[in-house]
């Protein structure tokens, strides 16, 4: 296990466990998208801090924190709290984050390249898949949406997809992370392409922070 990404769950008293899909759009409506950003930033460097040491967390940025010109502090404060490297954060960003305010956004994300934090294309594939957007900012890698690797390696046009991606980012001295790998015939894939990572229910489900715990101190050929 290389890495672990933070994925935020509402347990309600009544109602059960809530999916993202459903609160976090009335967060965004409601104005506290931004400060449960902050709270997911900060929880999810404390509990990376107690991992393995080789172990890094990734953190999805809303388009609300990427415009938020304080966003540097607050995860420099969220490092300095927990006592993790910046080495061990990735920040996750979305071609739709990015364009709300590209000028900013491009500010910003170079400030945290600086400070030594890991900054990946989220769900590549999905939106515009702006070639410009890899040119410009300070990507350390790319995530191939899972769209792609669902019908891999029977799909041609999924393979080609995914053979490209990977070649540009080589070029451009990015890793590959393929999300959404069920399969160990998708996993071999892979690896036969070049990729540097995968993602997906066949090295786990979503745990708990417990369970993760416990799950990163576990030996594994896996490399997720």
């Amino acid at each position: 296990v290389q890495g672990a990404e933070a994925l935020a769950r509402w347990r309600h008293p009544t109602r059960g466990m809530i999916p993202p899909a459903e609160f976090i759009p009335v967060a965004e409506e409601i104005g506290l998208i931004g400060d449960i950003g902050t709270w997911i930033l900060r929880a999810a460097c404390v509990e990376a801090s107690t991992w393995p040491h080789d172990i890094t967390v990734a953190v999805n940025l809303s388009s609300v924190q990427l415009r938020d010109t304080s966003l540097p502090l607050t995860v420099l404060s969220a490092l300095e709290e927990s006592g993790l490297p910046a080495s061990r954060l990735e920040l996750e960003i979305t071609e739709s984050a990015l364009m709300q305010d590209e000028a900013l956004a491009f500010d910003t994300l170079q400030t945290l390249r600086a400070m030594g934090i890991r900054i990946s294309m989220d769900d590549f594939g999905t939106g515009y898949s702006s070639l410009n957007y890899l040119r410009r900012f300070p990507f350390s890698k790319i995530k191939i949406d899972q769209s792609f690797i669902r019908h891999a390696p029977q799909d041609y046009e999924c393979v080609a997809i995914i053979q490209a991606i990977t070649t540009l980012a080589s070029k451009l001295h990015m890793s590959v992370t393929v999300e959404g790998v069920e399969t160990d015939e998708q996993r071999a894939f892979t690896i036969a392409e070049g990729c540097d990572q995968i993602q997906g229910y066949l090295i786990s489900r979503p745990v708990d922070a417990a369970s993760m715990r416990q799950f990163s101190r576990e030996p594994s050929q896996k490399a997720a």
